[in-house]
């Protein structure tokens, strides 16, 4: 998980197109036929991460994953609790795509519950990082070796979803749906409070609260609010939220703007910061942006602002790197050729580093300007950023930069938000759990999902 609120982690770091499945319809997004059959192929590429590149004994999604053979030191059985709740949404929409069928998709989530069953967990919450062989947590830094609520709520967000799409199912379906359902109960959203009005984003049995992380925003850690607010047996009061995520109002001081494009939310950080694209997309894998409102913002607009500010930044290009334009664009925390780097439209975070992720991933968003880039990418440089999973995570045109590796947390919002664009499927399923809905009225949000 990147460490969007400091802005630091520093990570050491066959090319085969994928089929393209033919007879898919995007309805009501106007593409045509040569932009349908791109689309499929980048979101079923993106796909094949967690499906062919998985951890085969838990299922779930490798932390990374290096095409060129080059991993840190017993990395390779490292799988993500984050990036691997990505990953389960991503199998829902490779089911209803037919990527997959229903049964492969069902029996790989069994394999993937199982695991998160009998793996380590804390006060409910699970870890960053597993060895996926054992279950057995490995510290993501010395005193992070516990649980992890913002992680946690990725994998939540991905489970309700999940438990959603099987409800209604057969008896193996509702089976399954059951055990997810009991995973998310078991989550202490309120032990994390540490006494306070606020979530505290990790806790360890070794160093207790010595990470002293108490989550504020904006950033991406709005899905662990609601979900706080939402859980029917760990649930925590509004004031959480008021006092904690938005600080009492604060969160509407001085928003950043550029180019005329205004936020209307603090991005966490320095005065004037504008987060990397991924704030866009984490929280929002399953939770509905479209018409939610509450008094600190109206999340859509923030969206598509926040994805056009990276968009106007790319083509306007203050720092003349080479690529950047209408056909390349997007910023966010990926890795780079200085290491892993919380790219960002500002002269200080603004490194020459395109990521894929951040323009497909904003599909809903800036559905013109994606599509350029996507279809700039794979018609004209698709021997440089093309891998067995897709595009690679980031490139630099400027540094001669093109390295053949991957990252869960890129990956899965590829996936995910693409399906968002073209069906709505994530968050159908994920406003349709009658707890979020409660949840959302308890914190003052307004929705056209809320009956």
């Amino acid at each position: 998980m990147r460490r969007s609120l400091l802005f630091l982690l520093s990570i050491a770091f066959w090319n085969c197109t994928p089929p393209v499945r033919t007879g898919v319809t995007a309805a009501g997004t106007g593409m045509d036929p040569v932009e349908t059959a791109i689309f499929d192929s980048v979101q079923r590429a993106a796909f094949r991460y967690f499906w062919e590149g998985a951890e085969p004994v838990s299922g779930l999604a490798r932390e990374r994953y290096h095409a060129d053979g080059i991993y840190p030191q017993n990395d390779f059985t490292t799988v993500t609790s984050g990036g691997g709740g990505f990953g389960v949404m991503a199998i829902l929409a490779a089911m209803e795509r037919n990527f997959i069928s229903r049964e492969e998709g069902r029996l790989r989530l069994e394999k993937i519950v199982s695991f998160l069953e009998r793996a380590d967990r804390f006060h409910g919450a699970w870890p960053h990082w597993w060895n996926g062989e054992t279950g057995k947590v490995k510290p993501f830094s010395k005193k992070d070796n516990g649980g992890d609520l913002v992680e946690t709520s990725f994998m939540v967000q991905g489970l309700l979803c999940a438990r959603q799409y099987f409800n209604d199912g057969n008896a193996a379906e509702k089976a399954l749906a059951v055990r997810m359902d009991k995973l998310w109960k078991e989550v202490e959203f309120d032990w994390y409070r540490n006494g306070k009005n606020v979530l505290y984003w990790h806790w360890s049995p070794d160093y207790q609260w010595e990470m002293n992380f108490a989550v504020r925003g904006y950033n991406e850690c709005l899905i662990m609010y609601v979900l706080a607010a939402s859980s029917p047996t760990h649930g925590v009061p509004d004031a959480v939220y008021h006092e904690g995520w938005a600080e009492n109002g604060r969160i509407n001081t001085d928003p950043a703007s550029y180019d005329s494009i205004s936020l209307q939310l603090r991005h966490q950080g320095e005065k004037g910061t504008i987060g990397p694209l991924f704030w866009a997309h984490y929280s929002w894998l399953g939770l509905d942006p479209r018409g939610l409102k509450d008094q600190y913002a109206d999340y859509w607009k923030e969206n598509v602002n926040h994805s056009l500010i990276h968009y106007r930044w790319c083509v306007n290009n203050p720092k003349q790197y080479k690529g950047y334009g209408p056909g390349s664009w997007g910023l966010t925390s990926s890795y780079s050729p200085r290491g892993y780097a919380g790219h960002a439209p500002s002269v200080k975070r603004d490194l020459g580093v395109i990521s894929p992720t951040a323009a497909l991933s904003s599909f809903p968003y800036t559905p013109a300007q994606s599509m350029a880039a996507m279809k700039n990418w794979y018609q004209h440089k698709k021997d440089k950023l093309w891998g067995p999973f897709g595009f690679y995570d980031a490139f630099s045109e400027t540094a001669g930069w093109y390295t053949p590796r991957y990252l869960a947390i890129d990956q899965g919002p590829i996936v995910v938000m693409m399906e968002n664009y073209r069906s709505g499927l994530l968050w159908h399923l994920f406003m349709s759990c009658p707890e979020i809905q409660t949840g959302l009225r308890k914190l003052g949000f307004e929705s056209p999902h809320l009956k």
